[in-house]
């Protein structure tokens, strides 16, 4: 059993495989945190914080005149408002009595084999009850008549702890303001924080500062978890780097409106919330009824942030993503929309198909433009009927073509929004999100359909139901192109309530379809759309040199299998920047991989290399989609951050160690600079490894009689593990041979 309940010290050992977090029972009255640290056999009361008698530190009266005990001074378990704690509550309500204050004092526990079900909201899951235990400890607040249940499940394969908040009531209504999901409070505040945080087409670029005396954090107000900030926050001990130090990881299962904050107070304690934003939310809660807030999956490592990183893949693909293709290789894209936008026809699209096919993909994607009387992106979203005029013979004809020719065949759809130039719009003007005697705010000339409506949420399980089932439907992009406006706090969760329940009926009904999710590319990249859709277009900036940055901050939390990533055409529409189309397919093989230009424009030369290009990551597929991710260069790296010569690096491990794939992307070009010397990690040092491709080129090798030494990391090469990861491999910056380097090697 991985959780210990010491009656004599009234004290809980939450122990992983690695890491044990200690909850302690204050005189049988208060919850208090005990610490989170490498794994202990033993707990002694002398490794807690002592009870000293602090100024202004108010001591509540159920110890008087038996110790200086204050809230205010102690690392709390799940800190309330009002009874002396002056920093930030994780829960705060306002009650009756028209006060906020609450007392949850110390009731029961429970241990449960396995992980219970969130009702109505995504969440990590066991595949057995051995996988993990769950401990629920009950805290009362007798006068008001709340009960306050915090879950931890404790994982059994990996160093992770799952967190939910769950509050019943039984007295006078009351309204939830405040309800944190987790708080955790450590000792010392020398850390760092690390955020994922961007804009649009600029999403989840790594952000490290030092953790200062008072407030620090990020949260979403707009409804969705957003391109802004990612529901993710790491604190990284002083010493932490990517392979050593402790690291631990809070990661929200939430796809809206989220708060990760830490504050740094006067006792050298730092205090760690995740949860619902308390700037956007209210619930009203009558006596009988109870509230479930998401998960937040918790991580400590002690091998620093990539070892943080590896647990996350292994959880989230094993224990959050669901489905027949959460460990399928996922399908090789060739999308339309770069290559036609709005103006396709039958011919164009088969025409794209033929290529594709002949170039060795494996899915085609109809993007936007097939319903209604959409020719721009002003009309028609809500009327998801075929513009037969565009497509004659529908779905049908246009999957059939494809499929004939040897693709699978996906669709683009927009479910949650509508257009006010549209049939449904006209119907329903109220289905909208809006205020009574308020206009309409529009953002990309569309609004949000209220999901937090029963029966909104019931016509569109009908309507994309027989959409589905329309046509030979392989895959589905579903995206989500605005953040909505004129949400009250009373509906910004009902609404998040209501799109899980759309997304568990149709993933339920079309359990074969491989769903994508999509939000002006990663404006929804969250571990909430994962449970349902294991993979997400990672962003709508696919410039190579944009998404090196992007994919490796998305790597700091999210596996190589949820990040879709296209290789598009130059210049590049986000950044009008030109670079060579090995260079944007390395980048792009970083994850799911595909295409989105127009091949039937290519030269013959880049269709061999597309072509190429596609062989070989049919070959490392597994490897990149499945294995581990090792970062050996970063764009964040504290050792080498405005070198003249900045690159990337990053290898990807098979889990049974058999094959791995380097790859390298200079991000700034210089001249005369010495090679980098890159040193791989996650070998076997007492094996061999053979170079099976490599995109290695000898600058020398076009003259003639000049002599062509073999260059390191050319094909052929054998090396010792040992060698690789100790001595390392020195490549150069040479532009006459490209401007990134792929080195696949196997163990031989």
């Amino acid at each position: 059993m991985s959780i210990v309940f010491d009656a004599d010290k009234q004290v809980f050992l939450l122990n992983t495989p690695g890491s044990t977090y200690v909850i302690r029972i204050y005189r049988g009255l208060y919850l208090l945190h005990g610490g989170w640290f490498k794994k202990t056999a033993d707990w002694s009361d002398l490794c807690t914080p002592p009870v000293l008698d602090h100024s202004f530190a108010p001591n509540p009266a159920e110890t008087y005149g038996q110790s200086a005990f204050s809230h205010d001074s102690q690392p709390s378990e799940f800190p309330s408002a009002g009874r002396g704690d002056f920093r930030m509550a994780a829960l705060e309500a306002d009650l009756a009595d028209g006060s906020n204050v609450l007392d949850l004092l110390y009731k029961s526990y429970r241990i449960i084999r396995g992980k219970p079900a969130l009702p109505g909201l995504p969440a990590t899951y066991t595949a057995t009850e051995s996988d993990a235990d769950t401990l629920e400890l009950d805290l009362e607040d007798k006068a008001v008549g709340l009960v306050v249940t915090l879950s931890y499940t404790v994982w059994n394969t990996y160093d992770a702890i799952c967190r939910h908040t769950v509050v019943k009531n039984s007295g006078s209504p009351v309204v939830l303001r405040r309800i944190m999901s987790a708080s955790v409070d450590f000792a010392g505040t020398r850390f760092r924080m690390l955020q994922l945080s961007g804009a649009h087409a600029r999403e989840r670029h790594v952000v490290l500062r030092r953790i200062e005396p008072g407030l620090q954090g990020i949260d979403s107000r707009r409804a969705m978890s957003s391109h802004q900030q990612n529901p993710f926050v790491a604190l990284l001990a002083q010493n932490a780097n990517e392979e050593n130090g402790d690291v631990f990881g809070f990661s929200f299962v939430y796809s809206g409106n989220f708060t990760a904050q830490a504050e740094a107070d006067q006792f050298n304690m730092t205090r760690v919330q995740v949860g619902l934003n308390p700037d956007c939310f209210a619930w009203k809660l009558a006596a009988g009824e109870s509230f479930c807030t998401p998960e937040v999956v918790m991580v400590r490592s002690g091998n620093g942030l990539g070892g943080m990183s590896r647990i996350y893949y292994d959880l989230y693909r094993n224990n959050l993503c669901r489905g027949e293709w959460k460990t399928k290789e996922r399908p090789i894209v060739i999308n339309n929309w770069e290559a036609t936008f709005f103006d396709f026809t039958p011919e164009k699209l088969f025409n794209l198909a033929d290529a594709g096919v002949k170039a060795g993909m494996e899915l085609f994607v109809l993007d936007d433009g097939w319903f209604g009387n959409r020719n721009d992106d002003r009309r028609s979203l809500g009327d998801w009927n075929v513009n037969e005029t565009k497509l004659p013979g529908g779905l049908t004809n246009i999957a059939d073509g494809i499929i004939k020719r040897g693709l699978r065949f996906g669709l683009w759809v927009e479910p949650e929004m509508i257009s006010p130039d549209s049939n449904l719009y006209r119907a329903h003007p109220d289905w909208c999100i809006h205020i009574d005697g308020r206009s309409r705010t529009l953002g990309r000339n569309q609004c949000v359909l209220d999901l937090s409506r029963g029966e909104v949420v019931s016509y569109l399980e009908e309507v994309f139901t027989g959409v589905f089932r329309s046509a030979a439907i392989s895959y589905v992009k579903w995206d989500y192109n605005r953040c909505p406006t004129e949400v009250n706090q009373y509906s910004s969760h009902a609404y998040m309530l209501g799109l899980y329940r759309l997304l568990e009926t149709l993933t339920a009904r079309f359990p074969d379809v491989l769903f994508e999710s999509c939000s002006g590319g990663g404006g929804r990249f969250d571990p909430g759309m994962l449970y349902y859709m294991p993979q997400t277009w990672t962003s709508d900036n696919t410039d190579a040199l944009s998404r090196v940055q992007i994919q490796l901050g998305t790597s700091v939390v999210y596996p190589a299998s949820c990040m879709s990533c296209h290789v598009s055409v130059v210049p590049n529409q986000q950044t009008g920047r030109v670079t060579p189309l090995e260079q944007r397919a390395h980048v792009a093989m970083a994850g799911v991989f595909g295409y989105e230009l127009d091949l039937t424009k290519l030269s013959a030369d880049e269709l061999e290399q597309i072509t190429a290009q596609i062989r070989l990551y049919k070959k490392i597929r597994r490897t990149v989609q499945y294995g581990d991710l090792y970062r050996l260069e970063t764009p964040w790296s504290e050792s080498s951050p405005c070198e003249a010569t900045g690159y990337s690096a990053w290898e990807n491990v098979a889990k049974d160690g058999s094959q791995i794939a380097l790859t390298v992307v200079w991000t700034y070009a210089e001249s005369n600079v010495p090679p980098e010397n890159i040193r791989l990690r996650g070998l076997d040092e007492s094996a061999s490894y053979r170079v099976t491709d490599s995109s290695v080129r000898n600058p020398y090798a076009h003259i003639p009689g000049r002599p062509v030494p073999a260059m390191p990391g050319a094909e052929g090469l054998v090396y010792g593990g040992a060698e690789l990861m100790n001595a390392g491999l020195y490549l150069g910056f040479l532009p006459e041979c490209g401007q990134s380097v792929q080195i696949v090697f196997e163990r031989v």
